[in-house]
């Protein structure tokens, strides 16, 4: 018996496997065992198929501190949570990042929870939203940048065209290189997420604490 669940895991197996150009109809149908038909059944296209990944893929971002820590504390634990899931499904974000949310409930169950939290702390409806998607725009960029190579800022044999960035870079390698634990690559993209998302929550308050004083 075919599921949404188990046409959504498949599909998003499927683009693991070969990118979103490789989820096809008959692919997905092949890869269920199914016929193709028997898919059309459930599912009527390739957006249906995404809106069923969406939401699967949504369920494993950690929305649960909202409603019981400080606003900027659970806006913190979400998008890191949030990085950490499409760090691990770079394939989605060029179609997620653009994916409208209507027909996906756990998505939207998910925003309702973070638009609440934020309401509720004082920030205005009219801003909500364009907070949410400032933190979108820092993961979705964050987590490519996880899968960056570990020398993306090296100069190479042009260090003297750049001397003062190509001297940043290495100073950077340098106070990376004390935690042995991690790949260099994997040092300097979190160190990046956390710095922006430091600033970013930094910026917030200081933008409640106007708004409220408005």
């Amino acid at each position: 018996m075919l599921t949404q669940r188990k046409i959504a895991n498949a599909a998003l197996s499927l683009i693991q496997d070969r990118g979103y150009r490789g989820l096809t109809m008959s692919a997905l149908a092949q890869r269920l065992g199914v016929s193709a038909s028997a898919l059309y059944n459930h599912v009527g296209s390739k957006r249906d198929i995404m809106i069923l990944v969406q939401d699967r893929v949504n369920r494993e971002i950690d929305c649960s501190a909202f409603g019981t820590e400080d606003w900027d504390v659970a806006l913190a634990r979400w998008a890191r949570s949030y990085r950490d899931v499409y760090a691990r499904n770079i394939p989605l974000i060029p179609v997620m990042a653009v994916l409208p949310v209507a027909n996906s409930p756990h998505t939207l169950r998910m925003y309702e929870r973070v638009t609440a939290g934020l309401v509720e702390a004082g920030w205005p409806e009219s801003r909500v939203v364009s907070a949410v998607t400032a933190v979108e725009s820092l993961v979705f960029g964050s987590a490519y940048d996880a899968t960056a190579p570990d020398d993306i800022f090296d100069p190479g044999d042009l260090d003297d065209v750049a001397p003062v960035f190509s001297s940043a870079v290495a100073r950077r390698n340098l106070s990376l290189a004390v935690d042995d634990d991690a790949a260099e690559g994997s040092r300097a993209a979190d160190a990046a997420f956390d710095l922006g998302l430091r600033c970013l929550l930094a910026g917030f308050r200081q933008e409640l604490a106007v708004l409220r004083q408005a």
